[in-house]
């Protein structure tokens, strides 16, 4: 990195309080940074337990869902089994062999009469119903591939997500630049 750029990010004084530290006060920033991570992870773990969704929260890809939802709107999910799906809800679901989970509303139920309740999603920017993007021969969707229905959401804040994942090296630039902020900095 270039001098400017070491100065401008401030990385320059950091690494002269790095070499200020003793072990012990490198230790306790390794543990603070530890701490961040584990405090993290448990919030993420304690909404999954909550919401009985796999993922509590999301961030919409794509603009098939405008104008209810934009790209990098943020939802907040629940998946109470106890809550039955209608048409109209807002469902995240995932289908076999697909990665990224899909959001889009439920525009039609089918009930065989044995409580086997199928149903059919679109998004709502889309011309035509799901049923190309479900796996080969599935005509509808169960229950078992609702990740969680959509109860609230923040516009545009998963924009953050969105570049991270185009530009990798940004994401690890953010990183690395958080990682170095926790370990090296000294409260005074």
């Amino acid at each position: 990195m270039s001098e400017a750029v070491l100065k401008l990010l401030g990385a320059d004084t950091m690494f002269d309080d790095l070499k200020r530290m003793n072990k012990r006060q490198v230790y306790y920033q390794v543990l603070n940074f530890g701490m961040i991570i584990s405090t993290a992870l448990m919030i993420w773990k304690g909404l999954m337990v909550v919401t009985n969704s796999e993922s509590p929260i999301v961030v919409v890809l794509s603009g098939s869902m405008e104008p209810a939802f934009f790209r990098g709107d943020l939802l907040f999910l629940t998946n109470h089994q106890e809550q039955p799906i209608k048409v109209g809800d807002i469902v995240v679901f995932k289908i076999e062999g697909r990665d990224i989970p899909i959001v889009h509303r439920v525009l039609q139920l089918h009930d065989d009469g044995n409580n086997n309740i199928k149903f059919l999603t679109k998004g709502d920017n889309n011309w035509i119903d799901d049923r190309g993007l479900y796996a080969p021969g599935q005509m509808w969707l169960q229950p078992k591939d609702v990740v969680g229905r959509a109860k609230g959401y923040v516009p545009y804040i998963g924009m953050v997500t969105i570049i991270m994942n185009d530009y990798p090296r940004v994401k690890y630039a953010v990183l690395v630049a958080l990682a170095a902020f926790v370990l090296l900095h000294r409260e005074s």
